[in-house]
């Protein structure tokens, strides 16, 4: 089950940072929606399936409330989850 976290905190953060510095500049400088459309959807996938893992593996690794409250904000900011990914998944 880590392993599949470790996997999804990292094809989340890849999906972040396409939609906020390739699919973003697309709609707003290009006037082209196609990209954030499409990115978008799978970064909210990504993004659930990463709330949820980390979730699910709140209680059966039995983490304490800090490291799990740490895991869920650092999927908000861009590089986020690369930084939970080395920090604490990197023994996985």
């Amino acid at each position: 089950m880590l392993k599949i976290f470790k996997i999804t905190a990292i094809v989340e953060g890849i999906s972040a940072l396409l939609l906020f510095f390739f699919a973003m500049p697309m709609k707003y400088i290009f006037n082209d929606p196609y990209y954030v459309k499409h990115i978008g959807m799978a970064h909210g996938v990504l993004f659930t399936l990463y709330i949820v893992l980390a979730t699910i593996l709140y209680f059966k690794e039995k983490w304490d409330f800090k490291k799990y409250f740490i895991i869920c904000i650092a999927s908000i900011p861009p590089f986020g989850t690369f930084y939970i990914e080395r920090k604490y998944l990197k023994n996985v």
